[in-house]
């Protein structure tokens, strides 16, 4: 494994972090393919013995149930300060509004629960998970700057925003004297690479560390288009964003495999090895153990320009989907109502 600065904190994160959207009681969320808790700490202390030290979870995922799973499976299995613990918060809910909730005393709230699941006193980095059109960005930054300065956050990372909405909020960070953000989380793969307009080089100009998520597209990176799973059968959310672009995404997909086989590899550990040479430590989410071993391998996986240009030579520009797109509905003034399992926000 190799380890990495995280943007411009102290923080040093393993080229992989372990993505734990797939941990969690499945009858208590919004995904039927997650793994229970016996299965996910398997999982956990894998990447644990391989190196990994960086894992990535959230309030939304499983109503809180994969946060609970991590928190008690890193207390058994290593001690705090060996690993860098991630997690983020949701928009103000119509409820709070309605009630008066300001943004500060939204983010209080979520990041104490998060804690009280995860059975820690404070997170290493914590995540503005999608942009709250609904309350003022003075409030975000405020509150997630009370929240450094108690001690229950080191630092603070943003997901699911443009590059504008990131360069906005570290000016009014900057010159309100708050902690800026530190890392993005944003969608971005080899068959997803609109972040390469414009967020790539401001994060490049700016030194903010880039964990993407969905790194294997949910699967489709992973596996020849033929093969099927659980999880890309019933994973809706994937299937929104990739369905509509599978033709042309496929076309990607079989060089991928032909690189693997030529190499000897496996085509997880191809495209892993395509997207670290473009970020900090992409976020992996793994349901079995060879995931996260096939993942770390990526990490030694050295890609030749000739690869790398026919890998990337047959991308064409692809619409926002997921995430992304609702935030441009809701820029435009659109009514939406943003759905995270059980919760409507």
């Amino acid at each position: 494994m190799e380890y990495v600065k995280l943007g411009t904190s102290d923080l040093n994160v393993s080229r992989i972090c372990m993505g734990c959207m797939g941990f969690g009681d499945a009858a208590n969320g919004q995904h039927t393919w997650t793994l229970d808790e016996e299965q996910s700490r398997k999982i956990i202390s894998r990447g644990l013995e391989l190196g990994v030290n960086f894992f990535d979870t959230a309030i939304g995922y499983q109503n809180g149930t994969s946060e609970q799973y991590l928190g008690r499976a890193l207390k058994d299995f290593t001690r705090r300060d060996q690993v860098v613990v991630a997690t983020k918060f949701l928009p103000r809910t119509d409820e709070e509004i309605e009630n008066g909730i300001t943004g500060q005393e939204h983010i209080r709230r979520m990041l104490d629960t998060s804690l009280k699941n995860l059975g820690m006193d404070h997170v290493d980095l914590y995540i503005y998970h999608m942009w709250d059109y609904r309350t003022p960005l003075y409030d975000i930054m405020d509150g997630l700057n009370q929240m450094v300065k108690a001690g229950k956050t080191r630092y603070i990372g943003i997901s699911n925003c443009y590059a504008y909405q990131l360069a906005k909020a570290n000016g009014l960070a900057e010159r309100e004297g708050f902690a800026k953000f530190v890392s993005v989380q944003n969608h971005y793969n080899l068959i997803f690479r609109e972040e390469e307009r414009e967020m790539a080089k401001l994060c490049k100009e700016d030194s903010i560390a880039m964990t993407p998520y969905s790194a294997l597209a949910g699967g489709r990176l992973s596996r020849s288009p033929q093969e099927t799973t659980k999880r890309l059968r019933e994973d809706t959310y994937a299937k929104l964003k990739y369905d509509g672009t599978a033709d042309g995404d496929e076309r990607i997909i079989r060089r991928v495999s032909e690189i693997a086989r030529q190499r000897g590899v496996t085509m997880t550990e191809v495209s892993l090895a395509w997207l670290l040479t473009k970020v900090t430590s992409p976020v992996t989410g793994v349901t079995k153990l060879s995931h996260i071993e096939d993942a770390v391998k990526a990490v030694s996986l050295q890609l030749d320009p000739d690869e790398t240009h026919y890998l990337e030579e047959l991308y064409v520009p692809h619409r926002l989907v997921g995430v992304m797109a609702q935030n441009t509905a809701a820029s435009s003034g659109e009514k939406h109502v943003w759905s995270v399992g059980k919760q409507k926000i």
